[in-house]
């Protein structure tokens, strides 16, 4: 069991979640382990949001290292543009309006 706090502005959030494991390590260990989960976790949730990743059905010789390469640098490009869109409305941007694409590649 993780209890957690997270204070904004006035506000102060409690949350109780339960995690079952059969690793005999310390609770500071496992929370460092679940942490970089969710990360890794929250990565893919976004890949596949954005880019259809697992719907993606290249699966010869290196086309899906070329596909995820590809999709990484496009996502660390719509990341670093300064406008205030969400990454799916930047994407669709793009596609539709040759100089915001040109402005991502820039």
């Amino acid at each position: 069991m993780v209890q957690s706090e997270r204070e904004s502005d006035a506000k102060v959030e409690r949350e109780t979640r339960f995690y079952i494991t059969s690793s005999t390590d310390k609770a500071d260990k496992l929370g460092a382990v679940v942490r970089r989960h969710w990360f890794v976790e929250s990565m893919h949730w976004l890949m596949d949001c954005l880019f259809g990743d697992d719907e993606c059905r290249v699966r010869t010789e290196h086309a899906p290292a070329n596909f995820t390469t590809i999709k990484h640098i496009a996502h660390n490009l719509l990341r670093r543009h300064p406008a205030k869109h969400s990454m799916t409305t930047k994407r669709l941007t793009a596609a539709w309006d040759e100089d915001f694409l040109v402005s991502l590649i820039s």
